[in-house]
């Protein structure tokens, strides 16, 4: 029998169809009252504006002029700061004759302290405009710098989003900031978010608005020649659970209430009919590209493919949203204890694209039922062979697919090689709680007992 719900759902697109003028006014104009119109019914599409092609760091300085800036802030970390993206930019800046000033102390993985230093710099130095270049860090941190220097008045917690911050929107004008990703990952670039550790309750939360995205990403290939190997893996395997989040998340018309205004409704909006074709495209160019270009560091094919693949993974969760890979990696980072993978200095990190892959079998094992099909078709999509899978089996199909390709690129044997036990699970859970955006996209609810049974599940995965 069809469900009451469908037929809801059918009669009101009748209703949108049908003719409204006087002569059919009545025709397929039916009034259903049903408490599931609280959903939303409508999705859209934003993005940072994208240039992308070897070499497009040397427009840099003209794009500045041509947004009439005169007091540029430019971003980045101590890794980078000496490195060939960073004379890249500076030579386009020079020889454009513009005025820029240089902060390099982003923390990677930033924190609330960090981020707090980043916005005294800003605000001292009342720039008009604003260059991140750098990973996720470097922009989240750029982006929280540009919007704090914009309303100083603002208290830290204003925009952070809640039940952690007051999550109140921006409604200030922001400058102008141009992102230049150097790895292939968060696609920050063209999001209006901002994460952070909140060290006061050692997990990530952030910032969320669209007035957050960058005016312009400049995706210069050339700069991924010089990422290390670990980071390339790492970065992958944040576009990875990027794509297969979005493309499983909720769907758009579960997701309510509807905004009362338009510009209300939220960044992260479900899974939709155009961030299912960036979830697509970038689990085709993981399937081709990934292990090439980490096995390969100078295969230039490899490594712009799957610099683009970063970005349209970004314009996909930039507008759908990620769930529970990421709700509950925000966590397993800001608990870290003594990890620390080669690539990443000598302190304690767990790597943002690790942590949120290291739950994704369990995860995705616990999703499938939401949606058989999605489930098997991103399996496929990563190369699996589907013809002879159930679709009962569906969620198990997609988590080995997964387990094969963290096999393949010497991903950590779980939580428990990142210094966790099961006694840590419980303050796991307490840092996954707040998480309200992701845990919502979730499509299937989930309680604390679920939750501490995915990081169990977790603790191995082989």
């Amino acid at each position: 029998m069809v469900s009451r719900k469908r037929v809801f759902d059918l009669l009101r697109t009748i209703n949108i169809a049908s003719c409204q003028c006087p002569a059919h006014g009545h025709r397929g104009n039916f009034h259903v009252t049903n408490t599931a119109i609280s959903k939303d019914y409508a999705f859209e599409i934003k993005s940072t504006t994208v240039r992308y092609g070897l070499g497009v760091t040397k427009e840099l300085g003209q794009d500045l002029v041509n947004l009439g800036t005169k007091n540029v802030c430019v971003m980045t970390d101590a890794n980078l700061v000496s490195l060939k993206p960073m004379k890249a930019v500076l030579d386009s800046l020079t020889r454009n004759g513009v005025n820029y000033k240089v902060y390099d102390r982003v923390k990677v993985e930033p924190t609330d302290s960090s981020f707090k230093d980043a916005i005294a710099f800003a605000k001292e130095g009342q720039f008009d405009g604003f260059v991140a270049v750098g990973g996720g860090s470097v922009m989240d941190t750029c982006k929280a710098a540009n919007l704090y220097s914009c309303d100083p008045r603002a208290e830290f917690l204003d925009y952070v989003n809640q039940p952690v911050g007051k999550g109140k929107p921006v409604t200030v004008p922001l400058n102008p900031l141009i992102a230049i990703p150097t790895t292939s990952g968060t696609g920050s670039e063209t999001t209006g978010l901002s994460i952070f550790d909140f060290e006061e309750i050692r997990a990530k939360t952030g910032i969320s608005h669209g007035s957050l995205r960058p005016t312009l990403a400049l995706i210069d290939p050339l700069h991924t020649l010089s990422v290390p190997r670990n980071v390339a893996i790492f970065s992958g395997f944040d576009v990875f659970c990027h794509a297969l989040e979005s493309f499983t998340a909720i769907p758009y018309t579960e997701r309510g209430p509807a905004p009362e205004n338009p510009k209300l409704r939220p960044v992260y909006q479900g899974s939709n009919p155009i961030s299912d074709v960036w979830a697509r495209f970038c689990l085709q160019t993981l399937r081709k590209y990934f292990s090439r270009s980490v096995h390969n560091p100078d295969d230039i094919e490899a490594r712009s493919s799957m610099h683009l693949a970063a970005t349209m993974a970004g314009v996909g969760i930039g507008n759908a949203g990620v769930h529970l890979c990421h709700g509950l990696a925000y966590p397993i980072a800001g608990n870290v204890k003594d990890y620390i993978p080669d690539d990443y200095g000598t302190d304690p990190i767990i790597p943002h694209g690790l942590a949120v892959s290291i739950t994704a079998p369990a995860v995705f094992r616990f999703t499938g039922n939401s949606d058989p099909d999605k489930h098997l078709e991103a399996a496929q999509l990563l190369g699996e062979d589907i013809a002879a899978k159930k679709r009962s089996d569906a969620g198990n199909v997609l988590a080995e697919v997964i387990l094969k390709y963290m096999d393949l690129l010497g991903i950590e044997n779980g939580l428990d090689a990142l210094g966790y036990t099961a006694d840590d699970i419980p303050a796991l859970v307490k840092g996954a709680l707040p998480q309200h955006r992701l845990l919502q996209l979730t499509p299937v609810p989930q309680s604390e007992e679920d939750l501490s049974k995915l990081l169990e599940n977790s603790l191995t995965i082989y």
